[in-house]
């Protein structure tokens, strides 16, 4: 597999586990060679809850996208999500040694791992240092530093901590699978960078994506990740809720919903009726579509007002915090019919729903553009882009300003080899690599 042209985005989720090949053509668009999709039975609300079902489900999903491409897969860019990922803000500075010589990337590196050293409570670990505003001496909101003097250097995180049990489970399914963790990436943020665009993220918007277990929001301000949560309800309890109140089974309750559900209760008629085949001889079950949305209305304005809550948390209210491109919904969640008009109704913000098409060829299938592969390809479009910042540190590093880069090509080959930039994120997931094989 050529590493620095292919890429796969593993998305782990309740529902669904998908596995999505692709690299770029020459017009810098995603071009997707395979996916294969499996469903996820080992998967609750986000969180591994059996091992050897995870296992199986991600081997099937991958062996699917291998048989379509033709492509064998041997690492995989992951997402984490679940109930047990929180965030929070933090503020701290490093005095420099020498303030008559200008900041660099080491410096911001020492400062990222100072605030590595937070102590967390027990079981967690930090997996998100996000730089938000830095400080150089008295000099206040400045979003690139690296070049200037200045003695003290100070900044604004956004830290995204998690359970280390959790996150250890994912990476442990991934290995077992035969695969290898070329990254883990949070999920909120891969969806992100597959539907926002880069004005959204600078005038303000936040980010609601519906998964089955789990809701994922992120919020950007200034082209700067603000806040990010997971909230435990997803697509998977209306569908329960619509199990009970109908007495219906599983399978038929998640059909009804896709089929005819809807947020909005006033648009249904009393008159009209859907009728479901009873089980094995039994009478068919008579369901009028008002109360199918009621049910529907009642825990969807549950699952938007806990993300609305979170978002005034945020200071959505103030006039700093004003997210003035409102809301993207996007995640299979936000296919619900009338959903975005009962978003707009209850936050009274403007709401679209988000596909990742923007980022995929021309030619790519229809279904590939739908909002529930938007963690997929953010996942996908991370390992790309990552492999193509890999390649431009390495020909920088080995080939000297002026010199032929063709002569270089046997020492660029021995440095991607053995280069990796590191960042702190980067030394999360070799940490997370090691633990996995000591545990062997």
């Amino acid at each position: 597999m050529e590493n620095n042209k292919i890429a796969v985005g593993l998305d782990i989720g309740t529902t669904k586990i998908v596995a999505m090949i692709g690299r770029k053509n020459e017009y810098d668009k995603i071009e997707v060679v395979g996916i294969g999709k499996a469903k996820s039975l080992g998967v609750k609300r986000g969180v591994v809850s059996n091992i050897t079902q995870t296992i199986q489900s991600i081997q099937q999903a991958v062996d699917e996208a291998e048989s379509v491409s033709g492509v064998k897969i041997e690492d995989v860019v992951v997402g984490i999500a679940g109930q047990h990922i929180r965030s929070l803000h933090h503020s701290d500075y490093i005095t420099r040694n020498n303030a008559d010589e200008v900041i660099d990337e080491a410096d911001i590196e020492n400062l990222v791992n100072q605030v590595h050293k937070l102590v967390m409570l027990p079981g967690e670990e930090i997996i998100h240092v996000l730089p938000q505003e830095f400080k150089v001496d008295s000099q206040a909101d400045i979003k690139e530093p690296i070049g200037m003097y200045g003695g003290r250097l100070e900044a604004n995180f956004h830290v995204v901590v998690g359970q280390v049990s959790s996150i250890r489970n994912i990476g442990r399914c991934v290995k077992s699978a035969g695969l290898d963790l070329s990254d883990i990436t949070l999920e909120p943020l891969a969806s992100a960078a597959a539907v926002l665009s880069v004005e959204e993220k600078e005038a303000g918007v936040a980010l609601i994506d519906i998964g089955g277990g789990t809701t994922d929001l992120a919020i950007f301000k200034d082209g700067i990740i603000r806040h990010t949560a997971v909230i435990p309800f997803g697509g998977n309890v209306i569908t329960d809720d619509i199990k009970e109140g109908c007495s219906i089974i599983e399978k038929q309750a998640e059909l009804l919903k896709i089929k005819f559900g809807s947020a909005w209760p006033g648009e249904n008629k009393e008159t009209e009726i859907v009728s479901i085949p009873g089980l094995r001889g039994r009478e068919p079950k008579e369901i009028t579509l008002k109360n199918l949305s009621k049910i529907i209305h009642a825990r969807v304005q549950e699952i938007i007002e806990h993300v609305y809550l979170e978002v005034k948390n945020y200071g959505h209210e103030t006039a700093k915090g004003k997210l003035i491109a409102g809301i993207v919904l996007t995640g299979g969640g936000s296919q619900l019919k009338h959903l975005r008009q009962l978003v707009e109704y209850i936050t009274g913000m403007d709401a679209r729903i988000g596909f990742p098409n923007e980022h995929l060829a021309g030619d790519s299938e229809d279904a590939l553009s739908s909002p529930s592969y938007a963690t997929a390809v953010g996942l996908l479009m991370e390992g790309l882009n990552r492999d193509a910042r890999e390649e431009e540190d390495i020909v920088e590093e080995v080939t000297p300003e002026g010199a032929d880069i063709s002569e270089n090509n046997a020492a660029i080959d021995e440095k991607s080899k053995s280069k990796k930039k590191k960042s702190f994120f980067d030394k999360f997931t070799e940490s997370l690599k090691d633990f996995l094989d000591n545990a062997e």
